[in-house]
């Protein structure tokens, strides 16, 4: 495994210490389903390596990151919500909604998504 710290959940659940649905696992990424979800099908997919915000994201991780949508993809192909629509966004910092600070995508679908969001 890449870069983690002891302090950040994310990378907790990397280690196995906390449990989670993990429903997709690659080289760089992992994804497990939101414990609060706010669609039908709402997905967490994280880097292996810590990395706190977009802001913090280095030029050796852009395979990193481009790992996350293709990951996204798969994910939504498997879930059935390709063909009809679903949302990846990444929240940066906490004015944006970050409340965990490890980078993470969020896969929601399976309902009409608004526009803009909230």
């Amino acid at each position: 495994m890449s870069e983690t710290t002891t302090d950040c959940l994310f990378c907790r659940i990397l280690a196995g210490d906390i449990p989670a649905d993990i429903i997709y696992e690659s080289d760089t990424a992992i994804a497990f389903r939101d414990i609060n979800p706010q669609a039908p099908t709402h997905v967490l997919i994280i880097p292996r390596k810590h990395v706190a915000t977009i802001n913090d994201i280095d030029p050796g991780d852009e395979e990193i990151v481009g790992s996350l949508y293709s990951a996204a993809r798969d994910i939504a192909a498997a879930e059935g919500i390709a063909e009809e629509g679903y949302r990846a966004v990444m929240n940066c910092n906490e004015g944006a909604g970050q409340s965990v600070f490890h980078i993470h995508l969020h896969l929601l679908g399976g309902r009409t998504l608004s526009w803009p969001p909230g």
